[in-house]
């Protein structure tokens, strides 16, 4: 519902439960030319209406009557309130098929005089009144506007059953009918509530430190960006925010997928709907609650569900022709098998009747919808945020992957991965207290990653200054130092051979190299690098495991390229790469297949929109990154890439198995309808069993996830 939330005319239509009433809806408002955009919500069960307030009235009015009931919504309605609602709809409905049992009693036990025939029927149409009204209403809007779906078959099928005589027969169908649909819409809420049901991830309320330094609860959408908030051990976040005081393990599995409780501390991020786990955290508010990564997550989520993936898109066309067509049919039956093989009028026409209960083509369309909606939200559930069902079957075709390196393959933070000793003038503690004092100094990432790596205090430094692309130079205990790279040593003329073979060794690793030298020699030596990901390799084994080929695109240089390459897996490499050059690397893999990009910063975005899928780092990626992408990784875990993959075909295969259980079924029932003898009501059973098997075996995904 929150993606309806705002502006223009938003209705709850709780009989709105598939595609083809849906279409019904679109159909009765095409009248008006005032009507600029329909914006369903199927999940919800609620539409918003983009037009002129004046027009509000006659939009909700044609609504009714092509056979919805409608509430006008400013607000989700509450879970009491919709339970109460179902309650009562199960009692009416429990009610309808016992009236249905007594007309059936009547039609087998009373005498056949005219007083009992006349009881039963009005004991079957009370039957019917009870549980049908609404689908009449639909069925004859749909009729007068040259529609056939499923309310219309139905409508036809119990009228001309009531009217050949089958009046008992025609209550009990009725009755089942109703019972079933309300039973499978409570399984497609199964699916929907794995998705609404991340709203409540996220607590109403947080404690929010006051102007005179207590501390009070309040409504968490009321609070403004800069607010310190506190969460206790055992609460979730209401809110996203940065740390500043407290030290905690937080358990962020329903956001981002992590199975593992992260460790906070001052200056780390948290979000809403994480759980808090061991010690009391304070935090500044950086979103408001409307914004929060858990509130993005359910708009996407929701905005994805609105789009048709292939399947679907075929199951609605094939239904559009389907349905007719079987109509066509059982006119047929109705018709030619009295006059061509002899049958009687009333057993034809009593076929013909079967032939509509079991040809509603309700099992078909809802297979897809239902199965989408789950692989989605067992995707979310995972930390995988995918942006369409049109990208969830796009996943399974991919036979190349593409990866950027730096914060995709690799950590994207250069780490202090070596210290070598070069001389014995001064002891090692000092040598290290020296680099550290100088490095802690610099601004720069590599001198950074120097000053976290070497642990302990640091010395004053005296007369510090920097060179533009060589390093920081000032004194120490009164000596000068310099902490530079290899072109600026070398410049000292402070590089013997033996030296130069030991830098250009590291070199080759991918690992940058900085110097720390006094005026008479070499006193350290510094490798820093960019460390690959403890996913990484699991990934890439994983990709390869199921064919699918891998390849990295990178703007670093070949011999760090191939370091990191090799560290994870990865055979074909491409370095030295701008963003356009990336670009038509992924252009050209595409004529050897479909091509998924992998990438997180604002120079991927280019090949990330090129590609028939791109993933972006949903942690660690640019805002410009997550825009172009069609999937979203929560918690930059490469292995997340693998995993989408397998969905993907796990959700095709579950598409493909309920399209040929809908009309495997349904095909039996024809030939039982028109050659055996199937009746009504088990045309009944047959047809909504069929919907309930879809239904379940596409909530299987919900349980799936991403398993291997």
């Amino acid at each position: 519902m929150a993606a309806l939330a705002t502006g223009g005319l938003v209705l709850r239509i709780p009989a709105m439960d598939c595609p083809t009433e849906e279409g019904q809806i679109r159909q009765a408002l095409e009248r008006f030319p005032e009507v600029k955009r329909l914006q369903f919500d199927l999940a919800g069960r609620a539409l918003r209406v983009d037009a002129p307030p004046s027009s509000w009235e006659s939009v909700t009015a044609a609504i009714n009557a092509a056979g919805f009931k409608t509430e006008t919504l400013s607000a989700p309605p509450a879970a009491a309130d919709t339970a109460r609602s179902q309650r009562t709809e199960l009692i009416r409905l429990i009610a309808a098929l016992a009236v249905a049992v007594g007309a059936e009693l009547v039609h087998f036990l009373a005498p056949d005089t005219l007083p009992w025939r006349g009881l039963g029927m009005v004991v079957a149409a009370v039957a019917i009144a009870l549980s049908g009204l609404s689908v009449f209403r639909k069925g004859l809007s749909s009729l007068f506007r040259g529609q056939l779906n499923i309310n219309a078959l139905m409508s036809v099928a119990v009228a001309g059953a009531f009217a050949i005589g089958q009046w008992p027969e025609a209550a009990m169908v009725m009755a089942l009918y109703s019972l079933a649909e309300l039973i499978e819409a409570r399984s497609v809420e199964r699916a929907r509530n794995a998705i609404t049901g991340l709203l409540q991830l996220s607590p109403p309320q947080v404690e929010v430190r006051q102007v005179d330094g207590s501390w009070a609860t309040v409504e968490a959408k009321a609070v403004a960006v800069g607010a310190v908030a506190r969460v206790k051990p055992g609460e979730r976040f209401a809110l996203d925010g940065r740390v500043t005081e407290g030290q905690s393990a937080v358990d962020q599995s329903p956001v981002t997928g992590e199975s593992i409780p992260v460790d906070k501390t001052p200056g780390d991020d948290v979000f809403a709907g994480t759980i808090n786990q061991s010690g009391s955290l304070e935090f500044e508010v950086t979103k408001p609650a409307s914004d929060t990564v858990l509130a993005r997550i359910i708009h996407a989520v929701e905005a994805a569900q609105a789009q048709r993936a292939p399947t679907q898109r075929f199951v609605d066309r094939f239904a559009a022709i389907y349905t007719p067509a079987v109509f066509a049919l059982a006119l047929a039956v109705a018709l030619g098998t009295p006059l061509v093989l002899g049958w009687p009028w009333l057993t034809g026409i009593y076929k013909a009747l079967v032939l509509l209960v079991i040809a509603c083509p309700c099992a078909l369309v809802i297979s897809t919808p239902v199965t989408v909606v789950s692989g989605l939200a067992a995707a979310a559930r995972r930390g995988i945020l995918i942006k369409g069902g049109v990208y969830l079957e796009q996943a399974r075709k991919l036979s190349i992957v593409a990866l950027d390196k730096t914060g995709t393959l690799t950590e994207g933070k250069p780490k202090l991965v070596a210290q070598l000793m070069r001389t014995q003038a001064l002891p090692e503690d000092q040598v290290v207290r020296i680099a550290r004092s100088l490095a802690a100094r610099s601004d720069h990432p590599v001198s950074k990653a120097i000053a976290a790596g070497l642990a302990g205090e640091a010395s004053t430094v005296q007369n510090f200054g920097a060179e533009l692309g060589r390093g920081v130079h000032g004194s120490v205990d009164g000596q000068d130092y310099v902490l530079g790279n290899h072109r600026w040593i070398h410049e000292r003329g402070q590089c013997s051979a033996e030296f130069e073979a030991l830098m250009h060794e590291h070199e080759a690793q991918g690992r940058t190299l900085t110097v720390l030298a006094n005026a008479q020699e070499v006193l350290a030596l510094f490798a820093v690098a960019d460390t690959t990901k403890e996913s990484s390799r699991q990934a890439i084994s994983e990709l390869k495991a199921l064919g699918v080929r891998t390849v990295m695109l990178t703007g670093d240089n070949p011999s760090t390229a191939q370091n990191i390459a090799k560290q994870v897996g990865i055979d074909d490499v491409r370095a030295d790469l701008l963003p356009q050059d990336k670009q038509k690397a992924v252009e050209a893999l595409a004529t050897e297949g479909e091509v998924g990009m992998v990438g997180d910063g604002v120079n991927d975005s280019p090949s990330l929109a090129a590609a028939a899928l791109g993933f972006s780092m949903g942690g660690a990626g640019t805002d410009t990154a997550k825009e172009a992408a069609d999937v979203l990784i929560m918690n930059d875990d490469l292995r997340r890439v693998p995993e989408t993959i397998r969905l993907s075909k796990k959700t095709y295969a579950v598409l493909w198995q309920n399209i040929s259980l809908a009309l495997g079924i349904k095909a039996v029932f024809f030939v039982l309808a028109v050659f055996g003898s199937a009746t009504m009501w088990m045309a009944v059973f047959a047809d909504m069993g069929a919907s309930l098997l879809v239904v379940f075996n596409g909530l299987r995904l919900l349980r799936a996830g991403g398993d291997r």
